[in-house]
């Protein structure tokens, strides 16, 4: 089945489905957006998603552009008229001239184990909090470290602290063998699935330095789309198999998901 769109409650073919080439959603990345996942039809975190994408839009003096009630009931429809069967993300977008998007879309592929290089970032102050459709900073990281044979990019400071992924959050355990994750202090997202992996399996947040990450025993990505994803790779660190924090991690989630489904 092909995917869909819904645009301003009009459902139709994704393909079809436009905004005005006015939009400065479109101009200039002027908006706000969330991706959520779906399994069977039914999507995960949905309130969650909608309250970051309320934080997101007030942060961008945006807050007028969410209708939360309209699309609360928008989202069911939009997923029922996919199909039950429906695996993969929702992404809704906002934008600046008012127009409210809906997508289906299939989950990317993704290897099974992340090769992650390093690439030097400054985060932007003034967008701390906000998804915004502002994202070609990242998508080139990722080209980058593609361009060098990697998978995904680890965003650094130009001061060595490693920060997260450019769709992702980046777990780590140490030789004491806590597991660990940057603090939102360093002007990272408020990742959704990064929050309930701290409540289920208790990662302690504190700051991360490249060496450090060399030196871990495991690490793993986490998102939305990825779940908890193995690092198999950071530049010339191999790490040789998935470790049991890791394993126990992705089991938990995977079993919250489950429960909140059910």
């Amino acid at each position: 089945m092909s995917e869909l769109g819904c645009l301003d409650g009009t459902i139709g073919p994704a393909e079809e489905t436009y905004i005005p080439a006015t939009d400065e959603g479109f101009l200039r990345g002027d908006g706000v957006f969330e991706v959520v996942r779906v399994y069977d039809g039914s999507p995960f975190a949905l309130s969650e998603h909608l309250d970051r994408i309320e934080r997101s839009a007030a942060n961008l003096r945006l807050g007028w552009l969410v209708p939360r009630a309209v699309l609360e009931e928008e989202v069911p429809r939009l997923l029922a008229e996919r199909g039950e069967a429906f695996d993969g993300i929702l992404r809704i977008v906002l934008t600046r001239a008012g127009h409210r998007l809906l997508l289906t879309e299939p989950t990317p592929g993704t290897p099974e184990r992340v090769r992650l290089a390093f690439v030097t970032y400054a985060p932007t102050r003034v967008l701390d909090g906000v998804k915004s459709l502002s994202y070609a900073a990242n998508m080139l990281a990722t080209r980058a470290a593609q361009e060098r044979g990697f998978d995904e990019a680890l965003l650094v400071t130009p001061h060595d602290r490693v920060l997260e992924a450019p769709t992702s959050t980046i777990f780590w355990v140490g030789d004491d063998g806590a597991l660990s994750t940057p603090p939102l202090d360093d002007h990272i997202l408020a990742s959704i699935t990064r929050d309930k992996l701290i409540e289920l399996v208790g990662a302690e947040e504190r700051p991360l330095t490249k060496d450090e990450l060399l030196a871990a025993r495991e690490a793993f990505l986490a998102s939305t789309v990825r779940e908890v994803q193995p690092v198999a790779a950071v530049e010339e660190r191999e790490f040789e198999e998935t470790g049991e924090v890791t394993r126990k991690a992705a089991a938990a989630f995977r079993a919250h998901v489950e429960a909140e489904l059910s």
